[in-house]
């Protein structure tokens, strides 16, 4: 038990390495990040001197413009030189579409440099440009990954550096060119910026040029522009977006005919007058491009710490913590007589869970402040935890149930460790506890959670402390209290028999992790643990098994390995793959893929909204799936209402979910938001929902 602990502590730990790099070159699974110069005649004051952070991008991933679109970041270049040298701006190459769903983003696949023109002081006079770069980008498949790198350049003052030539000639004809005698101008005509464009060469007479707009949050990204020729003359409609943010007087944007790598690059004025600015859902005239910071808290430390206690409380109570907690039972049946080894096993699961929450919390808030879009429960965003989870219940369950045991596997030193250390076992169950407990928000526990994450530290940890004190209290008051441990029954024969009962709830846990594979990565993902399982299983029987030959538990063991072996080749790569297979709700269904712009798109119409947030490993979320929102009457009132059912679907990590939860001021899910017509804020209802709830709540719109 303390083998399979540790592995899972370590692989938790891991999810907060950060990708940073000392050197010219940050390498990550999504990119290869390099820092490189063109100084033809080295660094002289008035010569052409370039720097540039090349990216190369693994296949189907992409980073973006310096107009991302509809979603996504601009890559950032924070650079540390010289006094008196100067770096301009990134010189921008002409971007391509990149359509995600109902959604049009515009940014780089393949090869990319970004290149950056620098000023010389006419006093230089060192013998190397020492460039410094901090760089962060986000890089997306069908997942984000907000990545970042520091970089270190020493640049020869007095010899050319031409190495990159190359590359740099490559951007600068990939960047949008001003064409000569090409004049624009703009206005805003019923709900659409309508461009005027002319002087264009002869060859784009009568094409389709695409239009690519510098400034973000003005026009509608993934709407069709109408355009037309008319005496040599374009004319292009492209409609404003139901989020703008801006009503500039002055645009820019790139246009591109079809099939060329660079583009031409316009100005314009714009006459108005522009429709008033849209507010986003429950706020007022808030920057569309950017999330907006939680709204402030209207929950008191005291009374987050209250809650926080009682939902920790109220977290025994869910199917996913449940069969660690019989591990417990058995502990506490063996010790029945002795109090003194009661209590103290009470006091080190406190601890384990206590000391779990804050740990878990303190990565969460680190890793937020360095940008991180995450929530609580993050730990089971990934596959590769849910799989380690899987196979530690699995081996669980197969010892209670008798299939092996740990004696005959691990060295006689290890396989005593739990008996000589009970305490420390009991510290780990508490761990345990916390690692499959932290997805499931229980009642009172979203809004202290929320108000948790923009609390100061030392506040916020307080709060999930009182969480996980609320968690351990039920166990830690029986073993402290003797009226509450003379009720337990005294050992005897009936141990055996609830030892082997105990082994079905932990299959019970691995039938659910399966599940949520299957949710996050498909049935390949899902069938390919199951093989990884199996083999594993066949191996503990073949190594732990007692009366089996040397040789025949090493022959076993072999075949065992190998099926291991051809069953993780299979599962990793479909793990890899798993953001592909990932689907939002089935065409079939009343329930559609959650967006900001569907929100606004529907109450813009005069529409009503709701929207379950929602993840496959959150218990609570598919009680309610399962339960009220499934209930005949509730649909019939969705229906009757017209009201738009959409679903935020958090299984794996989502920035914008993220984003949109903080809004809320919550950092868990389930979240269930109620939009009224209009631009009114929504109506937040409890996180274990109930029928008369929702009904009460949708006839007041």
């Amino acid at each position: 038990m303390l083998l399979f602990r540790g592995l899972l502590l370590s692989l938790l730990a891991g999810l907060a390495a950060p990708v940073l790099a000392a050197g010219a070159v940050v390498t990550t699974e999504q990119v290869r990040a390099e820092l490189v110069a063109h100084a033809p005649d080295g660094v002289q004051p008035g010569k052409p001197l370039w720097l540039g952070l090349a990216i190369e991008h693994a296949p189907h991933w992409h980073t973006y413009w310096k107009n991302p679109g509809d979603s996504g970041l601009p890559t950032t270049l924070q650079w540390q030189l010289p006094p008196g040298v100067a770096a301009g701006e990134i010189d921008w190459p002409t971007p391509k579409r990149l359509p995600i769903g109902p959604l049009v983003n515009y940014g780089f696949e393949g090869s990319l440099l970004l290149p950056v023109p620098v000023t010389v002081p006419a006093n230089f006079g060192a013998d190397s440009l020492r460039v410094q770069l901090h760089a962060d980008w986000l890089v997306c498949k069908d997942v984000c990954i907000p990545e970042s790198g520091e970089f270190v350049l020493d640049v020869p003052a007095r010899s050319a550096t031409v190495g990159q030539a190359a590359r740099f000639e490559a951007a600068f004809a990939a960047r949008p060119q001003p064409a000569a005698g090409v004049q624009a101008q703009a206005s805003v005509v019923d709900g659409a910026l309508q461009v005027v464009v002319a002087g264009l060469p002869a060859a784009w007479q009568g094409g389709t040029p695409a239009f690519f707009p510098e400034t973000a949050g003005v026009v509608d990204n993934a709407a069709v522009p109408a355009s037309t020729w008319q005496a040599g003359q374009w004319t292009v409609r492209v409609p404003l977006s139901a989020q703008r943010s801006e009503s500039p007087a002055r645009m820019a944007a790139v246009l591109t005919q079809p099939g060329t790598a660079a583009g031409t690059r316009i100005e314009f004025a714009v006459a108005g007058p522009w429709p008033a600015v849209a507010p986003l859902p429950g706020e007022e005239n808030a920057a569309a491009a950017a999330p907006t910071p939680p709204p402030a808290p209207t929950l008191g430390l005291a009374a987050a710490l209250l809650f926080a206690l009682a939902g920790g409380a109220l977290l025994n109570l869910m199917p996913c913590v449940f069969p660690v907690l019989s591990l417990k039972v058995l502990g506490f049946a063996s010790h029945a007589e002795d109090r003194r080894m009661l209590a103290l096993g009470g006091l080190a699961y406190t601890a384990g869970v206590v000391l779990s929450f804050v740990a878990l919390a303190g990565l969460l808030l680190a890793l937020r402040a360095g940008g991180e879009q995450l929530g609580w429960g993050f730990q089971l965003q990934s596959p590769v935890v849910i799989a380690v989870l899987a196979a530690l219940f699995t081996l669980i369950g197969l010892n209670l149930a008798g299939v092996f045991e740990f004696g005959s596997v691990l060295p006689s030193s290890l396989a005593a460790l739990q008996l000589r250390h009970p305490l420390v076992d009991a510290l780990l169950t508490g761990v345990l506890a916390v690692a499959v407990a932290s997805p499931c928000t229980a009642p009172f526990m979203g809004a202290s959670l929320g108000l948790a994450v923009t609390l100061p530290v030392g506040q916020a940890l307080a709060v999930f402390a009182a969480l996980g004190l609320g968690m351990a209290l039920p166990y830690l008051a029986a073993s402290l209290f003797p009226g509450l441990a003379r009720m337990l029954p005294r050992p005897g024969a009936w141990m055996a028999r609830f030892k082997t009962l105990m082994a079905f709830p932990m299959f019970a846990t691995v039938v659910w992790l399966v599940w949520v594979i299957g949710q996050q990565t498909g049935i390949d993902g899902a069938a390919a643990l199951l093989a990884t399982l199996l083999a594993l299983a066949f191996i503990a029987w073949a190594l732990g098994t007692p009366g089996i030959g040397h040789v025949a538990r090493a022959a076993f063991g072999a075949v065992g390995v190998l099926g291991l072996a051809a069953a993780l080749a299979w599962m990793l790569p479909a793990f890899e793959a798993s953001a592909a297979a990932r689907t939002g709700a089935a065409p079939t269904s009343a329930w559609q893929p959650w967006s900001e712009q569907r929100v606004a798109e529907a109450r813009a119409a005069g529409r009503p909204v709701f929207v379950d947030f929602t993840a496959a490993w959150c218990v609570t979320c598919q009680y309610n799936k399962r339960a009220t929102l499934a209930d005949a009457q509730v649909m019939k009132d969705f229906a009757d209402r017209g009201v738009l059912l959409l679903r935020a679907d958090w299984t794996r990590r989502d920035a914008a979910i993220t984003a949109e939860l903080a809004r809320f001021g919550r950092s868990g899910v389930p979240v269930y938001a109620l939009y009224g017509p209009g631009q009114g804020a929504p109506q937040l209802l409890s996180e274990i929902l109930s029928v008369r709830e929702v009904r009460d709540a949708l006839s007041r719109l």
